[in-house]
């Protein structure tokens, strides 16, 4: 005979409180055994208790409520498992994050080694032909556009059998930090003109003065390398107008360990025609 408990004694029992078992009955996540028709009583088995500590423990892992009714509706063990797993698997990426994010903060607000300081590169660019995708987009929606169009990019470049000539790079206007809204454009170099097709068109380059710094890291820690850069080039007065430039070395085509992947960032400088063969105080690296 199958015991059954007050929602008073179901709450001491599964650690949930009476609010929240009502508004699991409401939305149909766990639901009493019995509601008293003229008192409205609701009344749960004892074979409930499992399914309830089962659902505090992904509450407590932070799983959404529709994810829970999916995973206790499944119909068979392996569909229940793919939706745990794949939950357990979103919760290691944020971990991840978290980490990252706690080992970065404990780096900056430990004092800087003397002679640690990030090499700075002066260096001139000329034109370079490429083919190029160019769109205006959100600064929370750049990631996955940029990760689409640099795909189509290979793509393209292969498919009317062109050679690379050099790392893919990126095209930002100030408005896409300023406003967090703005053009943007992906380019990959190539040793002959692209036939435009889908979003892809060929891009002339511009030739650019430029400082430049490598990032070592996912591109959510690029922010450092940023705020070294613009520190260094109004530290020497070089700043000019122009769109912010990167270059990827290295990045998730190459290899899916995030903490290995190098990208260029260039900032617009000023050099007269004089001072092309020199670096200002404090300026490190090799000229290419």
């Amino acid at each position: 005979m199958t015991s059954h408990l007050s929602i008073g004694d179901f709450s001491r029992a599964t650690h949930m409180t009476v609010k929240t078992l009502r508004h699991y009955h409401e939305i149909g996540l766990l639901e009493p055994v019995e509601v008293d028709p003229q008192t409205g009583y609701r009344r749960y088995s004892t074979e409930q208790i499992p399914t309830a500590q089962v659902v505090r423990r992904f509450r407590d892992l932070g799983m959404p409520l529709e994810e829970i009714r999916t995973v206790l509706a499944a119909s068979d063990v392996p569909t229940r498992n793919q939706h745990i797993n794949a939950h357990l698997h979103r919760l290691e990426e944020e971990l991840g994050r978290t980490r990252r994010a706690v080992a970065a903060l404990r780096d900056l607000l430990s004092p800087p080694v003397g002679g640690d300081s990030p090499a700075i590169e002066l260096r001139s660019v000329g034109a370079v032909q490429a083919a190029a995708v160019t769109a205006t987009v959100d600064a929370q929606d750049v990631g996955a556009w940029f990760q689409g169009a640099r795909g189509e990019l290979f793509a393209t470049v292969a498919g009317q059998g062109l050679r690379e000539t050099g790392p893919a790079g990126g095209v930002y206007a100030d408005e896409l930090f300023t406003l967090h809204r703005g053009q943007a454009t992906v380019f990959v170099p190539c040793d002959g003109p692209v036939r435009p097709v889908g979003r892809v068109e060929p891009l002339l380059v511009p030739p650019g003065e430029l400082a430049v710094i490598e990032h070592c890291g996912p591109p959510s820690e690029v922010d450092r390398a940023y705020g070294t850069l613009a520190a260094y080039v109004a530290r020497h007065a070089l700043a000019v107008d122009g769109p912010i430039r990167e270059y990827y070395l290295v990045g998730q085509r190459h290899t899916p360990d995030s903490a290995l992947w190098r990208t260029e960032v260039c900032w617009p400088v000023f050099r007269t025609a004089s001072g092309a063969g020199r670096r200002p105080s404090g300026a490190t690296g090799k000229r290419a």
